[in-house]
């Protein structure tokens, strides 16, 4: 009898350490190149430090434990989620502070937090932004005689979650403050909806409302913390974020938390284009992030004269912000690995398994050729992989990232 195939061995995404990218790895391929990686993540722990914040970054993008461990070892306060079950993912791998940048809702989910928070060593916050969610917390976790972590949170008109006024803020709190199983620690808000011409003047009046916002609510004697935490930033305007907390002297009394999160894979599209403007008002900052992201994959076949198709579709790469961006082409099995630029082709449409690219004049493609592709949204292309390859600079596998979406 024939032995059962090896499951790991043959998983989407998995390479054996030790692989090279153009010789031994079955394709399409999540790749991660550790020296942008590693430039990332200290840039932007750099940044945030230098600017009397805390980061956590947000663990949604690429829910990969093994990014959360480089985060916290290099300083990050906790690490920011958007579920219950991503909290539970989170610990299992031991992160032991979570910012939960979103409202725990439904019974199982408060079932779920309350069972980790029985160890003394988990430390959690959640958002709330309606009386009937405070009530329900209230009385969910008293029944469990645990006392929960919880920040208001401070949206703005047609966005998303959060209090529609500065009133409404004040009238959330009493209701807080009338649950003895709510503990209120802070206040939340989210710029990344405000758009429009005018958005960084939103933007920064926005981030003024937050701080000024935190200090009546201290000033009233609401929280429960003598530091209360005062958080905004995704990853397009942390750098207006982070001015306006400094400017309103945030870090003076309150701690200050900044959570970007696609900044750790960066992009080829959005937030390359994001971090273009943030390098354009920051003329003190010389250098940005990097795009450490790609997804490798085959030419399949060339059924026309400039046109290919690759081995390539929705199920492996983010589409809802940009399609992918052909970067280099690599000669199958030849190692050392030299690329060639192909960014004169465009790809045009992706299909579920496929993508189509036009093939500028002058690229000779071949079947079998590999293409490595930029993405727009890491969110998007992270949880399609299960495991995600870390490289080196001569494109040789030196860990399997595995994610847990």
């Amino acid at each position: 009898m024939s032995s059962a195939p090896n499951t790991a061995a043959v998983e989407k995404g998995f390479a054996q350490t030790g692989a090279n990218l153009v010789r031994d790895v079955s394709l399409p391929a999540l790749v991660l190149h550790r020296q942008a990686l590693e430039h990332n993540i200290r840039w932007m722990q750099d940044f945030v430090s230098n600017s009397g914040a805390e980061l956590a970054p947000h663990g949604k993008t690429s829910m990969t434990p093994a990014l959360f461990r480089r985060q916290l070892d290099a300083g990050a306060w906790g690490i920011t989620l958007a579920s219950a079950t991503q909290t539970r993912a989170a610990y299992a791998h031991g992160v032991r502070r979570v910012l939960m940048a979103n409202q725990l809702v439904g019974t199982p989910n408060m079932a779920l937090i309350a069972d980790l928070l029985a160890d003394p060593t988990f430390d959690f916050y959640c958002m709330v932004d309606h009386p009937d969610n405070v009530a329900d917390l209230g009385a969910y976790f008293a029944s469990r005689g645990v006392r929960l972590n919880v920040m208001i949170e401070y949206g703005v008109v047609g966005g998303r979650c959060g209090c529609r006024s500065e009133q409404e803020v004040i009238d959330l709190a009493k209701a807080i403050a009338a649950q003895p199983a709510l503990a209120l620690t802070g206040i939340e808000g989210y710029e990344g909806v405000i758009h429009g011409d005018h958005a960084i003047s939103g933007i920064r009046a926005f981030a003024q409302s937050l701080v000024r916002l935190a200090v009546q609510l201290q000033d009233s004697g609401v929280f429960a913390n003598t530091k209360p935490i005062v958080t905004a930033s995704g990853s397009a305007w942390y750098d207006l974020i982070a001015e306006e907390f400094e400017a309103q002297n945030a870090a003076g009394r309150f701690l200050s938390v900044l959570r970007p999160g696609s900044y750790v894979a960066h992009d080829h599209g959005i937030y390359k284009e994001a971090q273009c403007c943030v390098l354009d008002r920051r003329s003190d900052l010389n250098e940005g992030l990097r795009p450490a992201l790609e997804v490798w994959a085959h030419v399949q076949s060339l059924p026309e004269p400039g046109f290919a198709v690759i081995a390539l579709g929705k199920r492996d790469v983010a589409y809802d912000a940009g399609l992918p961006v052909p970067l280099l082409r690599y000669k199958a099995g030849v190692v050392p690995a030299k690329g060639d630029d192909v960014g004169g082709c465009k790809v045009t449409a992706v299909m579920d398994q496929h993508a189509f690219m036009t093939v500028a004049p002058g690229v000779e493609l071949k079947v079998g050729d590999i293409i490595s592709f930029g993405t727009s949204h890491p969110c998007l292309t992270f949880d399609k992989w299960r495991t995600g390859c870390l490289v080196d600079e001569q494109l040789n596998v030196i860990e399997n990232m595995e994610t847990c979406f």
